[in-house]
């Protein structure tokens, strides 16, 4: 297969979203060996028998997916109705293995080649975030592409059945070429600066001067004087030491205390961490995503077969617009109708961390 068979559709019912898929994907051929599925919440109750059904048409036996608030597929999001988006593809046989549980792992690889897994997790399993940072090196030479599920039902993770509670999905060896980017949609506004003293979640101080003072003088007098605004807006960054793109972990602030001059935010802090402020709004996320859509179409050394589409669920509609405008501008910018699958995650996996409010680009060549 030159290129990956997708098809989508929203429905009154899972059923027809179901039954219209199928139809859209027609004759699948007889190499496909490799399934991606993502079903809306409302969908979520029928995913197993819609597996089997998916499994009985097309003949491919290896499926992996989640369920999703939001799901997209080529130009389309869809949000708050029975929807559905498949991709059927061909891969070599021997280069991939689906699993059940990021902790029953195939052997590391001994090649100099990269170990790319395509996983999604469960927002509730507390142990993800160890086993994120854990996983690449347990893999050899790997590097993780994925998304929480989320959802308000059923948390389900598709891999070839259904399950949940763990990290599932598709590891691919290095025979298995794929190229991938983030994009965070964020701008930072402030200088790094560093926690010098937090409990928890709380920053006490920040280079040594009480924290909320720092911050008020980070985002200016006009927000600092109307806090409604920041919400949504500002939010904190924390530099990944080490590495050499810039690249840095999105958190919500989720509260002030103006008596004791305190900031909470939305993860455990450490004193000596690098932090910083950063804005967030829809006309730096567009520009952001345009550069991540064509630095990974640059990487690409032939024409794409497909790719899958992670973005958190602050994104989409959200921050971009409700006619689907974030998969349209990857569309416009990618070119070529390339098939995509994806849905909108409670949590972004890139490398080996946890994001949030991040879109992760994947294309298989």
């Amino acid at each position: 297969m030159d290129r990956f068979l997708v098809a989508h559709t929203s429905a009154a019912h899972s059923q027809e979203a179901l039954q219209a898929c199928l139809v859209q994907l027609g004759e699948v051929p007889a190499e496909a060996n490799i399934g991606f599925v993502y079903a809306t919440d409302e969908c979520a109750g029928d995913l197993a028998g819609m597996l089997r059904l998916l499994k009985e048409h097309t003949g491919v036996e290896h499926w992996i997916g989640t369920v999703g608030m939001g799901i997209c597929a080529n130009t389309r999001e869809y949000y708050d109705v029975p929807a559905l988006a498949v991709m059927v593809g061909a891969l070599p046989p021997e280069a991939f293995t689906v699993i059940h549980n990021g902790e029953d792992l195939p052997a590391a690889s001994d090649t100099d080649g990269v170990r790319v897994a395509i996983v999604h997790g469960d927002p509730r399993n507390g142990q993800l975030p160890g086993l994120i940072e854990e996983l690449p090196e347990r893999l050899g030479n790997g590097y993780l592409i994925g998304g929480l599920t989320s959802s308000e039902t059923y948390f389900y993770q598709v891999a070839d059945d259904i399950t949940e509670g763990q990290l599932s999905g598709l590891i691919l060896d290095d025979q298995v070429s794929v190229v991938t980017g983030l994009s965070q949609g964020c701008t930072p506004i402030s200088p790094v600066h560093e926690v010098t003293e937090c409990q928890r979640n709380i920053a006490v101080r920040i280079d040594d001067r009480p924290a909320l003072d720092v911050f008020y003088e980070d985002i200016g007098e006009i927000l600092a004087r109307d806090l409604s605004r920041v919400a949504g807006y500002i939010f904190a960054g924390f530099p990944v030491r080490g590495a050499d793109n810039g690249d840095y972990l999105v958190r919500n602030l989720v509260g002030i205390d103006p008596n004791n001059r305190l900031l909470a935010v939305g993860d455990h802090l450490h004193s000596g961490e690098p932090i910083m402020f950063c804005r967030r709004d829809g006309q730096t996320a567009v520009e952001d995503l345009q550069r991540m859509v064509s630095d990974v179409k640059g990487r690409l050394s032939g024409p794409a077969k497909g790719a899958v589409y992670y973005s958190c669920v602050g994104r989409g509609r959200s921050l971009f617009g409700e006619d689907s405008e974030e998969l349209r501008l990857i569309a416009d910018a990618l070119g070529d109708d390339v098939p995509l699958v994806g849905f909108y995650a409670n949590g972004e996996i890139s490398g080996n961390r946890l994001y949030g409010y991040t879109g992760v680009l994947t294309l298989f060549q």
